[in-house]
């Protein structure tokens, strides 16, 4: 434990029955520190800290890391996997349909599901996953600047 009373990325790493190499600790440092990245972008910061590093074992570290909850897929429609590292709580997320950001946003209820399923079929559920759709202040900005086809053709 550092000295304020957190665990270290290894420590977290050990506590969730993985074992701890400078791949692993660079990859959830990683996660941690951006906002929804895709695999791809986790590949070039570990390789950038750590050195070479397959595709390949960025999936299964991602994979190994998101099965023991230190990581959170999420994967909107028609978008590639994104991983971060805000995990334990009940948020969900903004998509913008014109450039694909992703933003938090925090469950209305604060409790999860914090949505009620019509019909559980017996399920006992225990989460709810929200993705509200929209544009983002910049794309809705760039669409109210730039002018419509019809008025290019007048």
């Amino acid at each position: 434990m550092t000295a304020s009373g957190t665990p270290t990325t290894a420590e977290e790493l050990r506590g969730a029955g993985l074992r701890v190499t400078a791949a692993r600790v660079a990859l959830l440092e990683t996660v941690r520190a951006g906002d929804h990245l895709g695999v791809e972008a986790i590949a070039t910061e570990v390789r950038a800290r750590v050195g070479h590093i397959s595709l390949q074992a960025v999936y299964e570290a991602l994979h190994a890391l998101t099965t023991v909850k230190l990581v959170r897929r999420i994967e909107p429609p028609g978008s590639p996997a994104l991983f971060e590292g805000r995990v334990g709580d009940n948020h969900h997320h903004l998509v913008c349909r014109s450039c694909g950001v992703v933003a938090d946003v925090d469950c209305a209820t604060g409790h999860a599901p914090c949505l009620t399923a019509s019909q559980d079929h017996g399920f006992s559920v225990d989460e709810a996953e929200v993705i509200y759709w929209g544009l983002c202040p910049a794309c809705a900005t760039e669409s109210t600047e730039s002018p419509s086809p019809t008025s290019l053709s007048s």
